[in-house]
């Protein structure tokens, strides 16, 4: 599948700002309200919600790879560091993009889940 540029650029624009952890890049960057899903929740929450977690986390996200679920949708492999970890944790996140902005952000354990849970939200939007 090919993936439209503006999908992608979204998308980089995204890890750009949450990479250097700055807040109003990172507010600029997502929809309002953002959709995400986590280790500590998932819901929608606000632009500025979402820079607060930026500035508070720290966590470093590095794409490794790219699987184009939709026009809308992708999954990124990512390499994900935190302050203080000794190494990176391999995790994978569902995108949504609408536009220039990312409007979903869900972070799965692994590759496999993330494609699953991607799928699922394309079959979903396919039969509203």
């Amino acid at each position: 599948m090919e993936t439209a540029p503006a999908l992608e650029t979204a998308i980089n624009e995204w890890h750009a700002s949450v990479n250097d952890g700055d807040p109003e890049r990172s507010r600029r960057a997502v929809g309002d309200p953002i959709v995400v899903l986590g280790p500590r929740g998932a819901g929608p929450i606000t632009p500025e919600e979402f820079a607060e977690w930026v500035a508070r986390s720290g966590i470093r996200l590095v794409p490794r790879s790219w699987h184009p679920v939709s026009e809308h949708l992708m999954v990124v492999e990512e390499d994900a560091s935190w302050p203080g970890s000794e190494a990176p944790t391999r995790v994978a996140t569902v995108f949504r993009v609408s536009g220039t902005r990312v409007t979903a952000s869900l972070r799965l354990p692994d590759l496999t889940s993330a494609l699953e849970l991607a799928h699922i939200c394309r079959a979903m939007a396919a039969t509203e």
